[in-house]
């Protein structure tokens, strides 16, 4: 259980890194009309849509848990705890960008 956690934290720090890559790219290509990017925005959508999945699969394997219609307790921690390390993840990225916007208001003009 603790080697599958960090498989998805690998797994996390992997998608952030792709998020950076991809931030990276729109940047050097913003001048370049003919090539598609992916937006910050879309990218973070994109995750908090992934996160919400994994956590309504997390409620529905330990709901059917709870009823009796499946044996797969151990499955259905695991998904949970990866739903609630995902949601940790998120929101250690939304208070970044909660302070560096806080930073940038407070800069002197």
């Amino acid at each position: 259980m603790k080697v599958e956690n960090n498989l998805h934290s690998l797994d996390l720090l992997n998608k952030m890194e792709l998020m950076q890559i991809r931030a990276s790219k729109e940047v050097a290509l913003s001048s370049d009309n003919s090539v598609n990017s992916v937006s910050f925005g879309q990218t973070m959508k994109t995750m908090v849509q992934d996160i919400n999945q994994q956590q309504l699969k997390a409620g529905e394997l330990m709901t059917a848990v709870d009823a009796g219609r499946s044996d797969d307790l151990v499955g259905a921690m695991v998904m949970s705890q990866k739903a609630g390390l995902s949601f940790s993840v998120l929101m250690q990225v939304r208070n970044k960008l909660m302070s560096g916007l806080d930073d940038i208001m407070r800069m002197p003009l």
